[in-house]
């Protein structure tokens, strides 16, 4: 029986790896070689008939769970060099070179995505606790000091994390177009690193939503510290519950939470708490080839209910959403930049977080970190931005505000509508409005906890 399975390894794993040097150490001690021999030598060890069983039939899964539980090692613990060497592999790879049954899983695993990430409300709360609900101990270890835990920009690849995590904040915020005393939503809002910035730089109200009791409990403090509680409200609540009517919604690493079956839900959502004028930006991890359901790996361990969306799943919601794609930017390599610098602060903590888990949970995230940098390096995924209004005019005619000073850009959007569009005094009057909102504050609008029938 070892036999069989040691040739149904062989016959998959040929399939699919193409390019590199891979020795693999069987559980009987023979050997076997994949790949053209090109690029450094990799030697992985499989130590029992159970793990290589399990690799055949379901290598998704079965990976990280044998690095997890050491039934499977690399020599020299080169981790990141072997799942670069199999993600540059099995993403230049086809559903044709792949075995027969691993075609059916497949299939069946993208068939069935939108059941497996159904993320009904108790549902997203119990995902959301499993992952952001962690020791906090845990995210200071490798995040900023902002704790921000998405996708920083980098204008420049050698740039340090804290800059390229402000730089984030600020592309956002141009992108929204905030003036003072807008009230701004924000949806996912972590550890109220964005929030806080919206209120202290912009001078903006700011309503923020999580599902964590540990970020809810953590951004509250902080607003509190920064005396910023008159402008800055975390709220425990689910997107789906919230009232009222907001001139700028941001949304920023939650959309991957949302569900396929609930994605035209999420998009009218913020079509009905937009203002008229407003604008909104999601923020989300895509996918650039066709859907395919979530790696069962990271579904089970790092983010249950969690799923990757393509850009044509995102739109047609946004479509039937009848919102306005007003710009659509694609950040290539940015995430992986980011999860570079995650993946070493990590390795520099590692005894730390043995210390507040064991051993097992280092490695899981050790693999957790590594597999997402090499899959933005060598697979099908970026970061998209999505900037969204209800109305075709709501933003400038070119993306040039985006790279000049504020002031400037301020400049530029106001003189290039009067100079240039028929309407502009509907524009005039918009921005009147929000103007007398730095006069009056807005009440502050009520976050229900109760379904709204109107959006289901």
């Amino acid at each position: 029986m070892n036999e069989f399975w040691k040739n149904a390894f062989d016959r998959m794993l040929r399939g699919v790896l193409r390019k590199g040097a891979l020795h693999v150490v069987m559980p009987d001690g023979t050997s076997r070689d994949y790949g053209d021999g090109s690029g450094p030598p990799l030697t992985a060890r499989i130590h029992d008939a159970a793990t290589l069983r399990r690799l055949s039939l379901n290598p998704e899964l079965a990976l990280g769970e044998a690095y997890m539980n050491e039934s499977l090692t690399v020599d020299g613990d080169d981790l990141q060099g072997f799942l670069a060497m199999l993600l540059h592999n099995v993403h230049r790879s086809t559903l044709q070179d792949r075995v027969w049954w691993q075609k059916i899983i497949l299939g069946l695993r993208s068939g069935l995505r939108g059941v497996a990430q159904n993320n009904v409300l108790s549902r997203a709360r119990r995902n959301v606790s499993h992952h952001y609900d962690l020791s906090g101990e845990l995210y200071d270890l490798f995040l900023d000091t902002d704790r921000q835990y998405s996708c920083a920009y980098f204008t420049d690849p050698h740039e340090t994390l804290e800059q390229a995590q402000a730089d984030k904040k600020a592309h956002i915020a141009r992108k929204l177009l905030i003036e003072p005393g807008m009230r701004v939503l924000d949806i996912g809002c972590g550890w109220g690193g964005l929030a806080l910035s919206l209120a202290r730089d912009h001078c903006a109200r700011v309503v923020g939503i999580t599902l964590s009791r540990e970020q809810h409990a953590y951004a509250t403090e902080r607003a509190k510290a920064e005396g910023l509680s008159d402008q800055v409200e975390f709220r425990l609540c689910d997107y789906r519950n919230v009232q009222g009517t907001f001139d700028r919604i941001v949304s920023v690493g939650m959309f991957e939470h949302v569900g396929p079956r609930h994605f035209t839900q999420y998009f009218r959502t913020i079509r009905e708490l937009l203002s008229p004028d407003g604008i909104a930006l999601v923020h989300t991890i895509g996918w650039t080839a066709p859907p395919q359901g979530t790696n069962p790996w990271m579904a089970k361990y790092i983010f249950p209910g969690g799923y990757i969306p393509t850009v044509s799943e995102a739109m047609s919601a946004v479509e039937r959403a009848r919102l306005w794609a007003a710009d659509i930017e694609c950040w290539r390599l940015h995430y992986a930049y980011t999860l570079h610098h995650w993946y070493e602060r990590f390795e520099q903590h590692a005894d730390e977080v043995r210390a507040l888990y064991d051993a097992r949970f280092v490695r899981m995230w050790r693999f957790y970190l590594a597999a997402s940098e090499q899959t933005f390096r060598h697979g099908t995924q970026a970061v998209f931005q999505y900037q969204l209004s209800r109305e075709v005019d709501a933003v400038p005619l070119t993306r040039d505000y985006l790279y000049l000073p504020p002031e400037q850009a301020a400049q530029h959007h106001a003189g290039q509508w009067r100079a240039s569009d028929p309407v502009a005094g509907r524009i005039t009057a918009a921005a009147s409005r929000r103007r007398s909102l730095r006069e009056t504050p807005p009440r502050k609008e009520a976050l229900s906890d109760r379904q709204n029938p109107s959006r289901r």
